[in-house]
């Protein structure tokens, strides 16, 4: 059964990469007409609207961590089983999103959109200078895009009808991102992307199948009616 069922998950995989790929090779072409747009829009300089502001202040890992602990507690001390599970994989994909973006955006040396230098791609090193951990140099991919497209992708592939508030709201972090000058498109495109997939492997190989949550489970025995395993 273990083969049959690997079998049946290695296209699912293959074809998850290969609509990653094109997407993200998509996304590059909206640069710029995003770019003019939002300059259009804000009579040629960023968005300075505090609402935006607040969606990308608040919208990043630590924020997200929070709120995830916060209600897998309530959710423990229910012995809700099913909400266990999706926030624990939702708290597991939005870590490792973040850390794989993370690993590639301190190294491209891709500069932000509102960054004083001139654009371009400088890689980790440029001029006998480091650009690892230079803000205006890590624009590629975006770390508060993966985080929270991690977050709620867990919950779109769990449960749709959560997952579309969920990912209504991952992507206004996105725009807001975008609208500050903070990252290109392709950069928040790119992070929801490499994030969606990350999602998806972690709730198909962790979460659905109860490995997320086994020994929490287990010592929450016995369960309540309202324990039920997600599906």
């Amino acid at each position: 059964m273990n083969s049959e069922a690997q079998n049946h998950t290695l296209p699912k995989v293959l074809i998850v990469v290969l609509i990653a790929i094109a997407v993200i090779a998509g996304s590059f072409l909206l640069d710029d007409p995003v770019t003019r747009l939002v300059h259009q829009t804000n009579d040629g300089h960023w968005s300075k609207q505090r609402a935006v502001e607040l969606l990308s202040q608040y919208g990043d890992w630590p924020e997200l961590m929070l709120l995830g602990i916060g209600g897998f507690l309530v959710a423990w001390r229910l012995r809700n089983v099913r909400w266990q599970r999706l926030l624990l994989s939702a708290m597991i994909a939005s870590t490792l999103a973040g850390m794989t973006v993370n690993l590639s955006r301190l190294t491209t040396g891709r500069t932000r959109p509102r960054a004083e230098a001139e654009q371009g791609w400088y890689g980790p090193k440029h001029d006998d200078k480091w650009l690892i951990g230079q803000a205006d140099f890590n624009s590629f991919p975006s770390g508060h895009t993966a985080t929270a497209f991690g977050f709620a992708g867990v919950f779109l592939f769990a449960s749709p009808e959560l997952g579309v508030i969920a990912i209504v709201i991952a992507s206004a972090i996105a725009v807001s991102r975008i609208l500050l000058g903070a990252h290109h498109p392709s950069d928040v495109i790119t992070a929801a992307t490499v994030a969606l997939s990350i999602a998806w492997l972690v709730w198909e190989f962790l979460g659905r199948r109860g490995r997320v949550d086994g020994p929490i489970r287990h010592a929450n025995q016995p369960l309540t009616r309202g324990s039920s395993s997600a599906n």
